[in-house]
C-alpha cells in the first residue's frame, strides 16, 4: 500500500511538480489505481476532520514528514522545561520542516500523530498525492458531523 501511495507522488499535476520530470509515462489506469477512493480518504481524515482549519492545515502539512514528527516528539521529551518563546526559539534551530517545528507548541497532537505513525504516513502520502481529494473528504466528514449534531443534543 505504501509503495502504491509513493508511486502516486510521482504523478504529474500534484503538488510535487518537481518530481514530474522523474515520473515514468503512465496510463490513466495506473494513475487511477494509485489514488485512494473517497471512502478510504474519509476514513483516513475522520480523526482530524473537525480540527479548526489552521490546525488541520498544520497537521496535514506536518504529516508529510512522519520521521521528523518522531524526532520532534523525542526532542520535546528531552526539552520539557522549554515553554512559550523559549520553546519556539529552540525548535527553530532544529533542521525540521517549518510545519513540524510549529507542531512543537501542540505536544498532544504530536503524540497523536506519532502514536499511529503508519496512519500519519498514509495521511501525508494521500495529502501529497491527492490534495484536493483529501480536502473534499474533510468537507464530507464535517458535513456528516453537522448532520449528526441534532441527534447528539
Amino acid at each position: 500500500m505504501v509503495a502504491v501511495l509513493c508511486s502516486a507522488l510521482l504523478l504529474p499535476g500534484d503538488i510535487l511538480s518537481a518530481s514530474q520530470s522523474q515520473a515514468p509515462a503512465a496510463g490513466s489506469t495506473q494513475q487511477e489505481a494509485a489514488n485512494l477512493s473517497p471512502d478510504q480518504l474519509d476514513s483516513l481524515v475522520a480523526p482530524i476532520a473537525l480540527y479548526p482549519d489552521p490546525l488541520l492545515a498544520q497537521v496535514l502539512a506536518a504529516s508529510t514528514y512522519p520521521l521528523e514528527l518522531v524526532q520532534l516528539q523525542q526532542w520535546l521529551g528531552k526539552n520539557k522545561d522549554l515553554k512559550d518563546k523559549a520553546l519556539a526559539e529552540a525548535v527553530e534551530k532544529q533542521p525540521w520542516d517549518p510545519s513540524v517545528q510549529a507542531m512543537a507548541a501542540l505536544p498532544d497532537v504530536v503524540k497523536r500523530l506519532v502514536d499511529d505513525i503508519q496512519w500519519t504516513a498514509d495521511l501525508g502520502n494521500a495529502f501529497l498525492a491527492q490534495q484536493n481529494d483529501v480536502m473534499d473528504a474533510v468537507q464530507r466528514m464535517r458535513t456528516k458531523a453537522q448532520e449528526r449534531e441534532p441527534e447528539i443534543q
